[in-house]
């Protein structure tokens, strides 16, 4: 099960109070103090692992505890300290104050870390407070508190290229030809219930990373259809493959349709560097493939390629278009 969103709560350690005691030794006044310190709390780190690829765990697990510092003890030893709670997430997590809404940090990176919540100092011990006019101090601190509060991890994929179309536009079709990406394919509309990402391998040691979400219908940016619950999943890349079936009855018309989702929802998204990729034309005729391409030339500023998936027409030739755009 794939999910993008999730609230938890999290708490760090409480510091470990201080302790009072005294020694019971021959010629030190009145046995003198010997409490040791608390030891402090953990913290509570949030780091990206990149093994991971949604926030499931999270839907079970809503809450989070780092662990407390240990209490002092006489003879001036301090208390262990707590140990941190690292929590894994995947890259591109967001993570958000429930409080107020706002943005704490963004984990994009392969090594990101915060730590979200800092664990309380611990309280210091009777031998802190000895001095000449008070030798035997039978007080100590108390711990502080660990941080905690409420925050929302919203996940939003990390890739190169987004594949943006309709439903039954192709885009599962060419995510599992050119990468090793296994989205379910089959000849209706909203096949792909769930973005899916695919590692596209260039040449010997270069590679690049592709997203696939859910088919967009005509005013998903006002919740209709499946696509508008994971266009998020693709502002994050650097280039827009916009698939359009090359047995449309009008190709122009569907573009402006797709184009006006994406501004709609997003001028991040609209403003992205844009590819024309007609699919499927191994459905038509040759000649109606040349006599398509001189008419779309026309209506076009856009780079435009025609392919096919299943019969790999221009894949070839694709694959080494996107790696060309992505490294100008």
């Amino acid at each position: 099960m794939f999910i993008d969103y999730a609230e938890i709560f999290v708490k760090a350690g409480n510091g470990g109070n201080g302790s009072v005691s005294f020694r019971r030794e021959k010629y030190v006044p009145k046995g003198g103090p010997a409490g040791g310190n608390g030891g402090k709390g953990g913290n509570v780190i949030i780091k990206v692992d990149t093994n991971l690829h949604t926030l499931l765990d999270f839907k079970y697990h809503p809450k989070y505890f780092a662990e407390n510092g240990n209490n002092g003890e006489k003879a001036l030893r301090d208390g262990k300290s707590g140990s941190d709670l690292i929590i894994k997430v995947p890259k591109g997590t967001l993570i958000i104050d429930k409080n107020d809404d706002k943005i704490i940090t963004d984990l994009n990176e392969d090594d990101s870390e915060i730590i979200i919540a800092k664990g309380g100092k611990g309280g210091k011990g009777n031998s802190n407070f000895a001095t000449a006019t008070n030798q035997t101090p039978r007080y100590a601190e108390s711990g502080k508190p660990g941080e905690e509060l409420s925050i929302a991890l919203e996940l939003k994929l990390v890739a190169d290229v987004g594949l943006v179309g309709f439903p039954n536009s192709g885009k599962s079709t060419l995510i599992s030809t050119i990468s090793a990406a296994r989205p379910k394919i089959a000849d209706y509309p909203f096949t792909t219930l769930k973005p899916n990402l695919g590692i596209v391998q260039y040449r010997e040691f270069k590679s690049f990373t592709v997203a696939d979400i859910p088919g967009i219908i005509e005013g998903a940016h006002l919740g209709k259809g499946l696509g508008h619950e994971f266009l998020k999943h693709i502002e994050r890349t650097e280039i827009l493959l916009i698939l359009i079936d090359s047995t449309s009855e009008n190709i122009p018309k569907d573009y402006k349709i797709l184009l006006s989702e994406l501004n709609n929802y997003s001028k991040i998204l609209f403003g992205k560097k844009k590819i024309i990729g007609i699919s499927k034309i191994d459905l038509i005729e040759p000649k109606a493939v040349e006599k398509l391409k001189k008419k779309l030339q026309k209506s076009f500023d856009e780079e435009i390629i025609f392919f096919s998936s299943s019969s790999k027409i221009n894949i070839s030739e694709l694959i080494d278009r996107l790696w060309a755009n992505l490294n100008p």
